[in-house]
Protein backbone atom coordinates (compact mmCIF):
# COMPACT_ATOMS: atom_id res chain seq x y z
CA UNK A 1 0.00 0.00 0.00
CA UNK A 2 0.84 3.72 -1.01
CA UNK A 3 0.37 7.13 0.12
CA UNK A 4 -0.57 7.76 -3.69
CA UNK A 5 -2.70 4.77 -3.00
CA UNK A 6 -4.07 5.66 0.02
CA UNK A 7 -4.83 9.40 -1.06
CA UNK A 8 -6.59 8.26 -4.19
CA UNK A 9 -8.99 5.66 -1.91
CA UNK A 10 -9.69 8.63 0.57
CA UNK A 11 -10.75 10.85 -2.41
CA UNK A 12 -13.20 8.83 -4.21
CA UNK A 13 -14.68 7.79 -0.38
CA UNK A 14 -15.22 11.37 -0.18
CA UNK A 15 -16.32 12.22 -3.48
CA UNK A 16 -18.48 8.89 -4.27
CA UNK A 17 -17.32 8.96 -8.31
CA UNK A 18 -14.02 7.90 -9.94
CA UNK A 19 -14.01 10.23 -12.58
CA UNK A 20 -13.91 13.06 -10.59
CA UNK A 21 -11.78 11.90 -8.09
CA UNK A 22 -9.22 11.24 -10.93
CA UNK A 23 -10.05 15.22 -12.03
CA UNK A 24 -8.69 16.16 -7.91
CA UNK A 25 -5.66 14.20 -7.82
CA UNK A 26 -4.59 15.23 -10.97
CA UNK A 27 -4.28 11.88 -12.60
CA UNK A 28 -6.45 10.04 -15.81
CA UNK A 29 -9.24 8.04 -14.90
CA UNK A 30 -7.42 4.41 -16.18
CA UNK A 31 -4.52 5.15 -13.97
CA UNK A 32 -6.43 5.82 -10.72
CA UNK A 33 -8.39 3.42 -10.93
CA UNK A 34 -5.78 0.80 -11.90
CA UNK A 35 -4.32 1.78 -8.51
CA UNK A 36 -7.75 1.32 -6.42
CA UNK A 37 -8.09 -2.26 -7.94
CA UNK A 38 -4.42 -2.97 -6.73
CA UNK A 39 -5.07 -1.98 -3.44
CA UNK A 40 -8.02 -3.91 -3.27
CA UNK A 41 -6.11 -6.96 -4.56
CA UNK A 42 -3.65 -6.05 -1.58
CA UNK A 43 -5.80 -6.22 1.24
CA UNK A 44 -7.99 -8.42 -0.06
CA UNK A 45 -11.70 -7.03 -0.49
CA UNK A 46 -13.64 -4.78 -2.30
CA UNK A 47 -13.89 -1.37 -1.10
CA UNK A 48 -16.13 0.41 -3.95
CA UNK A 49 -19.41 -0.89 -5.72
CA UNK A 50 -18.76 0.34 -8.84
CA UNK A 51 -22.26 1.53 -11.15
CA UNK A 52 -23.02 3.72 -14.00
CA UNK A 53 -24.08 6.25 -11.39
CA UNK A 54 -20.61 6.54 -9.44
CA UNK A 55 -19.40 4.50 -6.64
CA UNK A 56 -20.73 3.70 -3.02
CA UNK A 57 -18.30 2.30 -0.41
CA UNK A 58 -18.72 -1.54 1.18
CA UNK A 59 -19.42 -2.03 4.68
CA UNK A 60 -15.42 -3.08 5.29
CA UNK A 61 -14.65 -0.24 2.67
CA UNK A 62 -16.35 2.53 4.94
CA UNK A 63 -14.50 1.01 7.81
CA UNK A 64 -11.29 1.07 5.99
CA UNK A 65 -11.55 4.13 4.68
CA UNK A 66 -12.14 5.86 8.71
CA UNK A 67 -8.51 4.17 9.44
CA UNK A 68 -6.69 5.79 6.91
CA UNK A 69 -7.95 9.14 7.28
CA UNK A 70 -7.07 8.47 10.29
CA UNK A 71 -3.59 7.25 9.59
CA UNK A 72 -3.17 9.79 6.86
CA UNK A 73 -3.36 12.55 9.10
CA UNK A 74 -0.91 11.20 11.54
CA UNK A 75 1.66 10.28 8.91
CA UNK A 76 0.86 13.90 7.65
CA UNK A 77 1.51 15.17 11.26
CA UNK A 78 4.61 12.99 11.83
CA UNK A 79 5.96 14.68 8.59
CA UNK A 80 5.76 17.79 9.31
CA UNK A 81 7.25 17.57 12.80
CA UNK A 82 10.01 15.71 10.97
CA UNK A 83 10.23 18.40 8.58
CA UNK A 84 10.49 21.21 11.68
CA UNK A 85 12.93 19.11 13.42
CA UNK A 86 15.04 19.03 10.75
CA UNK A 87 15.39 22.83 10.01
CA UNK A 88 15.39 23.57 13.16
CA UNK A 89 16.55 21.88 16.00
CA UNK A 90 19.09 18.82 17.06
CA UNK A 91 17.36 17.51 19.70
CA UNK A 92 14.03 16.77 20.97
CA UNK A 93 12.90 16.19 25.01
CA UNK A 94 9.27 14.53 25.55
CA UNK A 95 7.49 14.75 28.69
CA UNK A 96 4.28 13.31 28.64
CA UNK A 97 0.97 14.06 31.44
CA UNK A 98 -2.26 13.46 31.90
CA UNK A 99 -3.76 16.94 30.94
CA UNK A 100 -2.18 20.10 30.07
CA UNK A 101 -3.17 21.64 33.80
CA UNK A 102 -1.13 19.24 35.36
CA UNK A 103 2.30 21.02 35.05
CA UNK A 104 0.86 24.54 34.85
CA UNK A 105 3.60 26.21 34.66
CA UNK A 106 5.19 24.01 31.83
CA UNK A 107 4.69 26.77 29.06
CA UNK A 108 6.73 28.95 31.09
CA UNK A 109 9.35 26.44 31.28
CA UNK A 110 9.31 25.88 27.82
CA UNK A 111 10.00 29.30 26.98
CA UNK A 112 12.60 29.84 29.69
CA UNK A 113 14.68 26.66 28.44
CA UNK A 114 13.85 28.05 24.58
CA UNK A 115 16.27 30.95 25.54
CA UNK A 116 19.65 28.82 26.09
CA UNK A 117 18.58 25.94 24.33
CA UNK A 118 16.95 27.10 20.93
CA UNK A 119 17.74 23.83 18.80
CA UNK A 120 16.51 21.24 21.70
CA UNK A 121 12.74 20.83 21.14
CA UNK A 122 10.80 20.31 24.16
CA UNK A 123 7.46 18.10 22.82
CA UNK A 124 4.44 17.56 25.47
CA UNK A 125 2.09 14.14 24.94
CA UNK A 126 -1.19 14.11 26.72
CA UNK A 127 -1.64 10.62 27.57
CA UNK A 128 -4.82 10.53 30.35
CA UNK A 129 -4.57 6.80 30.62
CA UNK A 130 -1.33 4.81 30.11
CA UNK A 131 2.05 7.11 30.57
CA UNK A 132 3.36 5.16 33.03
CA UNK A 133 3.48 1.85 30.19
CA UNK A 134 4.41 4.87 27.78
CA UNK A 135 7.33 6.16 29.45
CA UNK A 136 8.88 3.14 30.12
CA UNK A 137 8.92 1.94 26.74
CA UNK A 138 10.94 4.89 26.13
CA UNK A 139 8.78 6.67 24.17
CA UNK A 140 8.94 9.78 26.40
CA UNK A 141 11.70 11.19 28.26
CA UNK A 142 9.96 13.14 30.87
CA UNK A 143 7.03 11.68 33.05
CA UNK A 144 4.48 13.55 35.06
CA UNK A 145 3.17 11.14 37.91
CA UNK A 146 2.38 10.43 41.34
CA UNK A 147 4.98 9.89 44.01
CA UNK A 148 3.21 6.30 44.21
CA UNK A 149 3.02 5.59 40.86
CA UNK A 150 6.76 5.48 40.66
CA UNK A 151 7.70 3.13 43.61
CA UNK A 152 8.27 -0.25 41.53
CA UNK A 153 9.50 2.08 38.56
CA UNK A 154 12.40 0.34 37.33
CA UNK A 155 15.61 2.26 36.32
CA UNK A 156 14.11 5.63 36.71
CA UNK A 157 15.11 8.94 38.34
CA UNK A 158 12.23 10.44 40.39
CA UNK A 159 12.61 14.31 40.94
CA UNK A 160 10.03 16.13 43.55
CA UNK A 161 8.13 18.45 42.16
CA UNK A 162 5.50 19.72 44.40
CA UNK A 163 2.21 18.92 46.68
CA UNK A 164 -0.47 19.43 45.62
CA UNK A 165 -3.85 19.08 47.87
CA UNK A 166 -7.84 18.56 47.50
CA UNK A 167 -10.15 21.18 47.02
CA UNK A 168 -13.56 21.00 46.23
CA UNK A 169 -15.07 22.40 43.27
CA UNK A 170 -18.58 23.80 43.02
CA UNK A 171 -20.56 25.92 40.69
CA UNK A 172 -19.18 30.08 41.37
CA UNK A 173 -22.76 30.17 42.53
CA UNK A 174 -23.28 27.72 45.15
CA UNK A 175 -22.96 29.18 48.32
CA UNK A 176 -19.92 26.82 49.23
CA UNK A 177 -18.20 29.01 47.06
CA UNK A 178 -18.21 31.68 49.65
CA UNK A 179 -16.19 29.88 52.08
CA UNK A 180 -12.43 30.13 52.25
CA UNK A 181 -11.96 26.56 53.80
CA UNK A 182 -14.74 23.14 53.00
CA UNK A 183 -15.27 21.07 56.18
CA UNK A 184 -17.04 17.48 55.95
CA UNK A 185 -20.02 18.58 57.81
CA UNK A 186 -19.88 21.36 54.96
CA UNK A 187 -20.91 18.33 53.05
CA UNK A 188 -23.94 17.19 54.57
CA UNK A 189 -26.66 16.73 52.59
CA UNK A 190 -25.34 17.74 49.61
CA UNK A 191 -24.74 15.21 46.48
CA UNK A 192 -20.83 14.52 45.78
CA UNK A 193 -19.75 12.52 42.47
CA UNK A 194 -16.94 10.25 43.47
CA UNK A 195 -14.96 7.34 41.47
CA UNK A 196 -13.72 8.32 37.75
CA UNK A 197 -9.70 7.45 38.44
CA UNK A 198 -9.14 8.93 41.10
CA UNK A 199 -6.04 8.19 42.98
CA UNK A 200 -5.69 6.56 46.86
CA UNK A 201 -5.48 9.45 48.45
CA UNK A 202 -8.08 11.20 46.96
CA UNK A 203 -10.33 7.33 47.25
CA UNK A 204 -9.76 7.59 51.20
CA UNK A 205 -11.29 11.32 51.68
CA UNK A 206 -14.22 10.16 49.24
CA UNK A 207 -14.85 6.98 51.13
CA UNK A 208 -14.84 8.40 54.31
CA UNK A 209 -17.15 11.22 53.78
CA UNK A 210 -19.42 8.59 52.28
CA UNK A 211 -19.20 6.30 55.31
CA UNK A 212 -20.76 9.33 57.07
CA UNK A 213 -23.84 8.30 55.83
CA UNK A 214 -24.90 11.69 55.28
CA UNK A 215 -23.58 12.73 51.98
CA UNK A 216 -25.41 11.09 48.82
CA UNK A 217 -23.14 10.53 46.56
CA UNK A 218 -23.10 9.17 42.71
CA UNK A 219 -20.42 7.75 40.19
CA UNK A 220 -18.80 9.69 37.77
CA UNK A 221 -16.67 7.92 34.89
CA UNK A 222 -13.66 10.26 34.68
CA UNK A 223 -13.20 14.36 35.39
CA UNK A 224 -14.46 15.53 31.94
CA UNK A 225 -17.52 14.18 32.81
CA UNK A 226 -17.37 14.81 36.68
CA UNK A 227 -16.82 19.05 35.62
CA UNK A 228 -19.80 18.97 33.43
CA UNK A 229 -22.76 17.20 36.01
CA UNK A 230 -20.68 19.94 38.21
CA UNK A 231 -21.74 22.77 35.89
CA UNK A 232 -25.05 20.78 35.30
CA UNK A 233 -26.29 21.59 38.87
CA UNK A 234 -26.02 17.91 39.29
CA UNK A 235 -23.53 17.91 42.80
CA UNK A 236 -20.17 19.11 43.80
CA UNK A 237 -16.98 17.03 43.58
CA UNK A 238 -13.40 17.04 44.85
CA UNK A 239 -10.27 16.48 42.98
CA UNK A 240 -6.11 17.09 43.21
CA UNK A 241 -5.29 20.92 42.94
CA UNK A 242 -3.11 19.99 40.07
CA UNK A 243 -6.42 19.34 37.78
CA UNK A 244 -7.69 23.26 38.23
CA UNK A 245 -7.16 25.13 35.00
CA UNK A 246 -7.60 28.50 36.78
CA UNK A 247 -9.99 29.58 34.09
CA UNK A 248 -12.38 30.65 36.40
CA UNK A 249 -15.30 28.54 35.37
CA UNK A 250 -15.61 27.09 38.99
CA UNK A 251 -14.57 27.39 42.06
CA UNK A 252 -12.04 25.57 43.73
CA UNK A 253 -11.88 25.78 47.42
CA UNK A 254 -9.32 24.21 49.87
CA UNK A 255 -10.88 20.66 51.65
CA UNK A 256 -9.70 20.68 54.87
CA UNK A 257 -7.98 16.89 55.07
CA UNK A 258 -4.73 15.93 56.02
CA UNK A 259 -4.41 13.88 52.54
CA UNK A 260 -2.26 15.22 49.67
CA UNK A 261 -0.75 14.75 46.15
CA UNK A 262 3.29 14.17 46.09
CA UNK A 263 4.11 15.36 42.38
CA UNK A 264 6.75 14.30 40.41
CA UNK A 265 8.64 13.90 37.83
CA UNK A 266 10.38 10.68 36.28
CA UNK A 267 13.66 10.50 33.73
CA UNK A 268 15.22 7.32 32.73
CA UNK A 269 18.37 6.51 34.40
CA UNK A 270 20.50 5.85 31.51
CA UNK A 271 19.55 9.77 29.94
CA UNK A 272 22.41 12.14 31.23
CA UNK A 273 21.64 14.45 28.49
CA UNK A 274 22.64 18.08 29.83
CA UNK A 275 19.59 19.73 28.39
CA UNK A 276 17.21 17.42 29.77
CA UNK A 277 18.53 18.26 33.40
CA UNK A 278 18.19 21.44 32.46
CA UNK A 279 14.86 21.59 31.49
CA UNK A 280 14.04 19.51 34.69
CA UNK A 281 15.68 22.04 37.13
CA UNK A 282 14.06 24.96 35.12
CA UNK A 283 10.62 23.20 35.98
CA UNK A 284 11.57 22.51 39.59
CA UNK A 285 12.90 25.75 40.02
CA UNK A 286 9.59 27.70 39.01
CA UNK A 287 7.50 25.24 41.58
CA UNK A 288 10.14 25.82 44.35
CA UNK A 289 9.07 30.01 43.44
CA UNK A 290 5.46 29.23 43.45
CA UNK A 291 4.91 29.09 47.00
CA UNK A 292 1.51 31.23 46.68
CA UNK A 293 0.77 29.49 44.22
CA UNK A 294 -2.47 27.03 45.19
CA UNK A 295 -1.46 23.70 44.03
Amino acid sequence: MTTKQIDYCIEVARTLNFSRAAENMFVSQPTFSYQIRLLEEEIGFTLFERSGKGAALTPAGAQFVSFLITMREDLKRAIEQGQNFSTKYRDSISISLMVRQAVYFLPEAMRMFAETNPAVQVVPVFQYDGGVDSFLRNESDILFALKEQTKQLPGVHVHSLFESHIYLIARRDDPLAEKNKIKEEDLYGRTLMVGGGSPSALRAVQHRLVSSGKIEYFNSADHDTTLTNVAAGRGVCLAPGFLNDHSGQFAWIPFDCPEFFSCVLCTHREDNRPALAAFVEILKQLYREAVAFPL
